[in-house]
């Protein structure tokens, strides 16, 4: 498991254990928005603690779309190396 993928899972069950809800398995598959009980601001508070966490923003240059965590990894890893 990559490091990014690692964080993104990590942070994601922090998010969602916040909340008080059940953390179910977290794959590359799994869809934040339809999989996940999150909504845009725990996905905003993602893509925050992720660039703090790697000092990486694929943003910055204009929104990007992404469903799922396999697609938001790859965001990071693409302007990681």
């Amino acid at each position: 498991m990559s490091n990014i993928l690692q964080f993104i899972v990590d942070e994601t069950r922090q998010i969602l254990l916040q909340k008080g809800e059940t953390v179910t398995d977290i794959t590359l598959e799994t869809e934040f928005l339809t999989d996940l009980p999150m909504d845009s601001l725990d996905l905003a508070t993602l893509i925050v603690s992720l660039e703090m966490h790697t000092g990486l923003d694929p943003f910055r240059s204009g929104f990007k779309t992404f469903y799922n965590v396999g697609q938001l990894v790859e965001l990071y890893e693409s302007i990681e190396n």
